[in-house]
């Protein structure tokens, strides 16, 4: 079972996400949205979504540091692990607060909201689910870690993230993730999961970033009026773009 859980499953889930994403992007690019609701309800969703959003991306920061950095590394430059917990805790408990509160509250929103609910789909009730259970199960780990065999305070840094970075050698580090504690294991388990369904729910609008705004072309404008306007040339005024085209027909860029 543990060389299940630790060796094969992260595998087997990351090609879901790699291989899911790809096929969603080739044959379902219009379904490529997060099926905006704001047009339904907006008073609480303008509250909500800054909060889950920035709070997530905390939390993801916060797990690159932990996972990605090695302890020796913060050792190296004098971060004990004393001040590396209190930090993590204290940034931790910040995040998770700001996530669960929006994802308590983008919950409540569309179960309350008759118009949000029922535009809400079975495939959207298993992803909250997931990143629901996900969220609160890295939470409950961060506060309640547990204990290592010889009583000491569990240290994810010597279990979690030397499995994590071993994944990416091919050669998984299954005896690490062994010591790592129950709180531990239920969260990661479920993390990958979560990005197993992850390019068939929503949640794929997240690998769509509108990079391509900073090189679009200018915006075409009709005018409504049909009238010409000056050319601001030699008029004092800034100078700026000049109509072109017949008069009832002008195009600016």
């Amino acid at each position: 079972m543990d060389t299940f859980l630790w060796g094969m499953l992260p595998y087997a889930c990351i090609t879901l996400l790699i291989v899911g994403t790809i096929y969603r992007y080739r044959n379902d690019q219009f379904g490529w949205t997060t099926r905006s609701s704001q047009l339904y309800e907006s008073k609480i969703l303008k509250i909500a979504s800054p909060l889950f959003h920035f709070g997530i991306l905390m939390v993801l920061v916060g797990h690159f540091m932990g996972l990605v950095i090695p302890k020796s590394w913060t050792d190296a430059v004098g971060i004990s692990q004393h001040h590396y917990h209190l930090f993590a805790l204290g940034g931790g408990l910040v995040a998770a607060a700001a996530t669960i509160i929006g994802l308590v509250m983008l919950i409540y929103r569309r179960r309350t909201t008759g118009e949000v609910f029922h535009a809400t789909t079975g495939n959207d009730k298993v992803m909250y689910l997931f990143l629901a259970a996900a969220i609160i199960l890295g939470t409950l780990a961060t506060l309640f870690g547990g204990h290592a065999p010889d009583g000491s305070e569990h240290n994810y840094r010597e279990t979690v993230s030397p499995w994590f970075r071993s994944l990416f050698t091919f050669q998984p580090d299954v005896e690490a993730m062994t010591h790592a504690t129950l709180p531990f294991q239920l969260h990661v388990v479920v993390a990958l999961l979560l990005f197993a369904i992850w390019p068939f729910t929503r949640l794929v609008h997240a690998f769509t970033a509108p990079l391509h705004y900073l090189f679009r072309p200018y915006i075409v404008y009709r005018s409504r009026d049909g009238q010409p306007t000056p050319s601001s040339q030699g008029s004092g005024q800034r100078r700026g773009w000049d109509p072109i085209g017949t008069p009832d027909r002008k195009i600016r860029r």
